[in-house]
């Protein structure tokens, strides 16, 4: 394998995807940001009314940490998949949010500055679940791309560290697409928890990171590697 090449662009914030974002029963609590992000990294935020004034994504070594304000994906355009590739990026969430809320990765990141936006992601809890699903279009709401699990296609896994009684949790996240098989299979520290077929079939595209709101993780070690 080899790690793909970083390339640097200005930042952008987008057209969010409201369904993903802060219910007006769970409204955002914003942070005081800055308003940039480092260089390179671009933000799609899940509210069209949200800003980078609300929220952080720093460098700071080793890795990047983000403190939200408001959910949405975090990428940079020179981490495009387009063939099979594997992904991985450790998260620690360094205290506990008000109530579960989930990070992770995305992959086959399309359209990401347009309201015809797609991805795939699987995002974790500091309370044992997690869920795979689709989404990015703006005013759609997201699918589930696993079958079982909750209202919400939220699903349990012993592979999934539970945050800890200061509010702390470590998980390794992993996605690997095939692009003979059309599969996207999802690891979490080191086991298998789900395979899909790709939405489409498509496993290429961007890939980055989601974080919920009213989150405070940071993130090291993230790759992207093509097979």
């Amino acid at each position: 394998m080899r790690t793909m090449s970083l390339l640097t662009l200005a930042a952008l914030v987008v057209s969010p995807l409201a369904a993903q974002g802060g219910k007006p029963s769970d409204p955002d609590k914003n942070v005081a940001g800055t308003g940039t992000l480092p260089a390179g990294w671009s933000a799609r935020l899940d509210l069209a009314t949200a800003s980078l004034a609300t929220l952080k994504l720093v460098s700071m070594p080793p890795g990047w940490h983000i403190t939200t304000g408001p959910s949405g994906i975090f990428y940079r355009a020179a981490d495009a998949a387009t063939g099979s590739f594997h992904t991985i990026a450790t998260i620690h969430q360094t205290k506990a949010p008000a109530h579960p809320e989930a990070f992770g990765l995305f992959v086959a990141g399309k359209d990401l500055d347009k309201s015809t936006a797609a991805y795939v992601y699987l995002i974790v809890r500091g309370d044992g679940m997690y869920t795979i699903r689709q989404g990015g279009a703006v005013g759609a709401r997201s699918k589930n791309l696993t079958t079982g699990g909750d209202v919400n296609g939220w699903l349990p896994s012993d592979a999934v560290v539970k945050q800890d009684g200061n509010g702390q949790s470590k998980n390794v996240i992993e996605v690997t697409g095939n692009a003979t098989t059309k599969k996207l299979t999802f690891t979490v520290n080191g086991k298998q928890i789900a395979e899909i077929d790709a939405p489409g079939g498509n496993v290429g595209g961007i890939v980055g990171l989601r974080v919920n709101h009213h989150l405070d993780v940071h993130v090291q070690d993230f790759a992207v590697h093509k097979l």
